[in-house]
């Protein structure tokens, strides 16, 4: 692979700062916008920095406008998603992969066109479903569409391609079953497609807004970005410091995910050709 000349690196490093600088703009004001007032947004919305950095809008937020609850769904919910995500689509990648079975063939290309189908065309006969059960106003209505996502089939199917052919016969050959040759050779070697699955999957089931507004009639099974949108309002107004302070806390617990699995995320968009 041919290097580039020390000039055209820094000029790639100083336009690549740039960039950066842009991208987190946003979120610098929305940081500082979080420890405005009211009054502040009222008589200079556009202003960087507050006054006085004060912590009102988190103390409210929790303490009086019940968002630790709204958190606490969100938290349930994402991680039944990411749990469900990852252990079903990596069954169904593995056999879609490395199994031989009647209809196969019929299989993976209705996974793409699950994947093909938008979300709104979905939404009336997922709401009916729902109905029907007697799970309206439940967590279990608001994750059971994101329990086992197409993308997420789609992944680790292309994934298990990775996975060497000779090395699970082999196995077999040594006497391990399907199910000893799944949790002990396929799924210690497929670590970055599952870490791709588990922050797509938290992304979805965690960033979901209309499906939840629609299914938890009560303020009981609200999740974050429900509960967001009703605790920064108050007397049909906006309460701008309180929806920039929720916007940070429901931000947090992404860029942790994505810190701690960013290395396993990249090996995993690369390996599966996504974009």
């Amino acid at each position: 692979m041919k290097t580039l000349s020390p000039t055209r690196q820094a000029l790639a490093y100083a336009a690549l700062a740039v960039i950066t600088v842009f991208m987190l703009l946003p979120f610098v004001w929305v940081l500082f916008g979080s420890f405005k007032t009211q009054s502040e947004f009222l008589h200079s919305p556009g202003a960087w920095f507050p006054e006085s950095f004060q912590i009102q809008n988190y103390v409210q937020l929790f303490a009086e406008r019940g968002f630790g609850n709204y958190m606490l769904n969100s938290i349930i919910v994402s991680a039944v998603a990411v749990v469900g995500n990852v252990i079903f689509s990596a069954m169904a990648g593995y056999a879609l992969a490395k199994l031989r079975f009647r209809g196969r063939g019929f299989v993976f290309p209705l996974v793409i066109v699950s994947m093909i189908v938008p979300y709104v065309a979905l939404f009336v006969p997922q709401f009916i479903v729902v109905v029907q059960m007697g799970l309206v106003n439940t967590l279990t209505a608001i994750v059971m569409p994101v329990l086992v996502l197409p993308l997420s089939v789609f992944i680790m199917r292309q994934f298990a391609h990775s996975v060497p052919f000779e090395l699970m016969e082999a196995a077999r050959l040594d006497g391990s079953g399907e199910v000893r040759l799944f949790f002990r050779i396929f799924l210690p070697l497929t670590g970055p497609g599952l870490a791709t699955v588990a922050i797509l999957s938290f992304l979805s089931s965690w960033n979901n807004f209309l499906w939840p507004l629609v299914v938890a009639q009560s303020q009981a099974t609200y999740t974050a970005p429900v509960g967001l949108s009703v605790a920064s309002q108050a007397s049909n107004t906006v309460s701008f410091g309180l929806l920039l302070a929720g916007a940070m806390v429901v931000l947090l617990p992404i860029l942790i995910l994505f810190l701690f699995l960013q290395k396993y995320f990249i090996q995993g968009v690369a390996a599966t050709g996504l974009k």
